[in-house]
């Protein structure tokens, strides 16, 4: 059964938030995509600023949220409308994921998992077939779907994977697991990344209710606790040879995948990042310490500079990737160093925040421990931190330095 909006316990504190702007950044944006970012703003004020600390303190997934979401148009905005989409331009989605991620990481990574890991991949390596049964499902929020590449044994090295699948008539059988994978246990479809007999990487598209088909949930997490993650487990699993994505083959598809989830992480931890700024100087605005606000000490006002400055090179790093998605000239090194520099940056923001807020700073009163928390699962997933450096020593000097 899924959670009501009336189960959640609602807070009777408003969401005023407004972004930082020093830079006039937003005279760089379209009408368009203010308006889009504006309407997504409202969606996540209304919609899930009041239920999320409540969610995350029972560690449970407001499920209802999905359909919302499908209707507000935030699964796959990018992908054409005939698919279920909304044709929007790459900024546009990522101002998406800022507001989204503003309000929780992991309401953010439902809508990234459902836009960039699973329509994506059937919009981009899919039949026509595929696209119009899959597609407009997941656009509506009617089906919510995972993406399934990391194993147990493989995560920053994907290659390695052993799921693997054979020949057997018009189907395929279907066997191994994949873990922490973000909406599996909730999830209608999977989009799932298996190798061939010949050893050729390949994605198949996994249906709720196969024979041998499960997907365990995590317990037991102290980050993305709003957020549902488990595993997928195949075990002989009977899947139409029509299920399986025709354009891919090789690591390059679910890699073209994890491209697009990791732009939207960068601008979703900007996001995480500006709503811990905006609490701590709205807090040091009030806080009275010493007959004075505590905005009025130097060492407040250092570290909310110094969130500021950050927070402003992160808008214009976004807002030029942005433009190159559009462009289609962003390069995987390129978004390695958005994702990595953003997410790393809305961490330590998130740090200093809670410190400006002193104990208040680890109760639900605030967003700041949630946040924290949270980026701790973000700095790691769609390639960790240390990777994506790798990625870029790569990009710099040639020479790959995984193995």
């Amino acid at each position: 059964m899924i959670p009501s909006q009336q189960t959640f316990q609602r807070s009777n504190k408003k969401d005023e938030f407004e972004s930082p702007d020093f830079y006039q950044i937003d005279d760089l944006f379209t009408d368009e995509q203010l308006m889009i970012r504006s309407a997504v703003r409202d969606f996540v004020k209304k919609e899930i600023s009041p239920i999320i600390e409540d969610a995350a303190q029972r560690c449970e997934f407001p499920e209802f949220i999905v359909k919302k979401m499908g209707d507000m148009g935030v699964f796959g905005p990018t992908i054409p409308l005939e698919y279920g989409g909304q044709s929007f331009d790459y900024i546009s989605y990522g101002l998406m994921m800022q507001e989204i991620e503003r309000g929780d990481s992991g309401m953010r990574s439902t809508a990234s998992v459902q836009g960039s890991l699973v329509m994506f991949p059937i919009y981009k390596y899919g039949s026509e077939e595929q696209k119009k049964k899959f597609l407009p499902k997941l656009g509506s929020g009617e089906y919510l779907g995972c993406f399934g590449l990391t194993e147990p044994d493989f995560g920053s090295n994907p290659s390695g994977m052993t799921t693997n699948f054979k020949e057997d008539g018009d189907h395929v059988i279907l066997n191994g697991s994949k873990m922490w994978i973000s909406n599996s246990p909730r999830a209608d479809v999977a989009v799932v990344w298996a190798k061939n007999e010949q050893g050729r990487i390949k994605g198949l598209i996994v249906e709720r209710g196969m024979e041998g088909f499960s997907t365990p949930e995590i317990h037991g997490k102290w980050s993305l606790r709003a957020s549902i993650t488990g595993e997928l487990v195949f075990d002989n699993v009977r899947v139409p040879k029509s299920n399986i994505l025709p354009e891919a083959d090789g690591l390059k598809a679910p890699m073209s995948c994890l491209d697009n989830a990791r732009y939207g992480i960068a601008w979703g931890a900007l996001g995480a990042a500006m709503d811990c700024y905006e609490s701590a100087r709205r807090y040091a605005m009030e806080r009275i310490q010493f007959d004075k606000p505590i905005a009025s000490f130097q060492l407040v006002q250092k570290k909310l500079a110094e969130m500021l400055t950050e927070i402003t090179k992160a808008q214009l790093v976004c807002w030029r990737l942005g433009n190159l998605k559009n462009e289609g000239k962003a390069t995987s090194a390129q978004i390695s160093l958005a994702k990595r520099n953003n997410v790393a940056m809305a961490l330590e923001i998130a740090r200093e925040a809670r410190q400006m807020h002193g104990g208040m700073g680890i109760t639900g009163e605030y967003s700041i421990m949630r946040h924290q928390m949270n980026l701790e699962s973000v700095v790691t997933y769609e390639g960790t931190h240390d990777i994506h450096l790798l990625i870029l020593g790569n990009a710099i000097t040639g020479i790959p330095a995984f193995k």
